[in-house]
């Protein structure tokens, strides 16, 4: 197994698009590393530059040390999960697994070991004899997770596994690459997927791209709890971060932000003192927000314009006097409130997140 290191790596097309611009990143051996993002961000392009299907316009790609930017793409020791499965139809589930190492010419009896050893870990051995035309679409999927694994590659890339899949089984097959994870601890994998949830559950890092560019590097905790930006702040979570203009009032250790004439806020946010109020961006995750009876206990009030009851949680969209932007709480359960209603909203200062004019984290620059 091995490390992967990317450094000043650009993707320009023959059109002057510069689908990914200066990456800079390295992974370690054993860890499980996911691309996330929105569509069009690069990170399916950045995937398949390492795997050598696609060039390097600029920089340089490291596989165990060993610079591979014009090694074809089978001498670079690396196996791929393909979003289509790509198994051949005429061969059984069995001969899909083996036909790689019968390629290479590998003994008989070690093919049948290899192959039988990734179907017991895999639970396809009583599907060793179908076709692929016999299996549901997560079967498939573990078929084609098998024959990677019979390589015994230095990296595994796996790119959208499981957007084929319909909701039960996508759960079930994430489940089963988690447990492959903690299986194959040596194992480097590098995993794409645009599903935030596929991100936080089986990651070890998230590498989080938009527009061609790295916004932030971290274990899934740390960019839910300390986003770098609005972008992160945005994209993480569900329901996203309300993120609010302000103002920052006073500055310093005691941080007053005003959200509207009638809505301030003091935070433990530390920020450079200032004598003059200045724009900023106030964060708060809905789930962060509690709804409070007492108006001295609230950080602001409102009136809900819609509410989503979803039975295990509560949405509340609630319309602030004097400022644009409604603010989404999550509150646990049903309640009793409806259309019209005014709600008093709580917070602990800990959960707040405040971000300057340039939308780039205060607590970052500490």
């Amino acid at each position: 197994m091995a490390d992967v290191k990317l450094t000043h790596v650009k993707k320009i097309y023959s059109n002057n698009v510069e689908v990914l611009s200066d990456i800079n990143l390295d992974i370690k051996q054993g860890e499980f590393i996911v691309f996330v993002g929105p569509s069009g961000c690069g990170k399916s392009t950045l995937l398949r530059m390492i795997s050598g299907l696609e060039e390097i316009s600029a920089g340089t790609l490291e596989i165990d040390g060993e610079v591979v930017n014009d090694t074809p793409p089978a001498l670079r020791g690396i196996a791929m999960v393909f979003q289509s499965y790509a198994l051949y139809p005429h061969m059984t589930v069995y001969d899909n697994m083996a036909f790689s190492l019968q390629i290479a010419k590998v003994k008989k009896a070690d093919i049948d070991q290899q192959v039988r050893k990734a179907a017991d870990m895999l639970q396809l051995t009583p599907y060793l004899d179908r076709l692929p035309k016999a299996l549901s679409g997560g079967q498939r999927q573990r078929v084609a997770i098998g024959r990677a694994i019979v390589r015994r590659p230095k990296v595994f890339l796996f790119d959208e596994p499981l957007s084929n899949l319909d909701a039960a089984l996508r759960v079930a097959t994430r489940m089963e690459i988690a447990n492959l994870k903690d299986s194959m601890p040596d194992s480097t994998m590098i995993y794409v997927t645009h599903d935030q949830v596929e991100a936080m559950t089986l990651a070890d890092r998230i590498v989080l791209l938009s527009g061609g560019n790295i916004e932030q590097v971290g274990s899934p905790l740390e960019l839910y709890e300390h986003p770098a930006n609005v972008f992160v702040a945005k994209f993480i979570g569900s329901p996203a971060m309300n993120i609010v203009p302000c103002h920052i009032e006073q500055a310093g250790l005691q941080t007053l932000v005003s959200l509207s004439a009638s809505a301030s806020i003091q935070t433990t946010i530390v920020t450079e003192p200032s004598e003059q109020a200045k724009p900023a961006f106030f964060g708060i995750r809905p789930e962060d927000l509690t709804v409070v009876a007492a108006e001295d206990k609230s950080l602001f009030s409102g009136d809900v314009a819609f509410v989503e009851s979803l039975g295990e949680a509560t949405l509340l969209y609630v319309s602030i006097p004097g400022a644009e932007e409604m603010v989404i709480t999550k509150q646990a359960g049903t309640l009793a409130i409806k259309r019209g209603d005014k709600v008093y909203l709580s917070a602990s200062p800990e959960k707040m997140h405040l971000f300057d004019e340039s939308e780039q984290s205060y607590l970052r620059k500490g």
